[in-house]
């Protein structure tokens, strides 16, 4: 159903992506490591935020317009509770749009490097899919346009 507003932004979407995904980590170094090296992600610094200045949080780009903001918040124990596929929660896990096959390709080589995949690549209609799993234990998933391929 469209709304009538929305056809006169051209497509219909009234949104170009996702500027961040918000979770809580345990050890943001590590984390921040492996996307730097798995994805080229950026780390930023790490600064207090909350209102007792013992929570942190560390940006990291992982693409143009987005993010991903890692909080460290002592005594929260949410980011060590992993349980199966659709059962982690109401977000279960993130897919990442590679920026090309050739992006996909070394992203995947990175991954099974870094044991955090087994490279399986998943046909799924229109995109190709790999999943992974953080140094966190967050599920991830990696996926590229078929057409993009040509």
């Amino acid at each position: 159903m469209r709304c009538s507003d929305t056809e006169e932004q051209g497509d219909g979407v009234l949104l170009d992506g996702i500027n961040h995904i918000a979770w809580i980590s345990e050890d943001v170094e590590r984390l921040g490591r492996f996307y730097s090296e798995v994805f080229d992600a950026e780390v930023g610094a790490t600064r207090p935020h909350g209102e007792d200045g013992r929570e942190t949080m560390t940006v990291i780009r992982i693409g143009p317009h987005t993010e991903l903001n890692i909080f460290v918040i002592p005594g929260n124990t949410e980011a060590r509770r992993q349980t199966p596929m659709w059962g982690r929660g109401r977000i279960d896990h993130v897919g990442l749009q590679a920026a090309s096959p050739e992006a996909f390709a070394t992203i995947r080589r990175r991954l099974v490097d870094a044991g955090a995949s087994d490279g399986t690549v998943n046909d799924f209609g229109r995109v190709h899919s790999l999943f992974f799993r953080d140094p966190d234990g967050l599920e991830g998933e990696v996926l590229v346009a078929k057409d993009s391929t040509k």
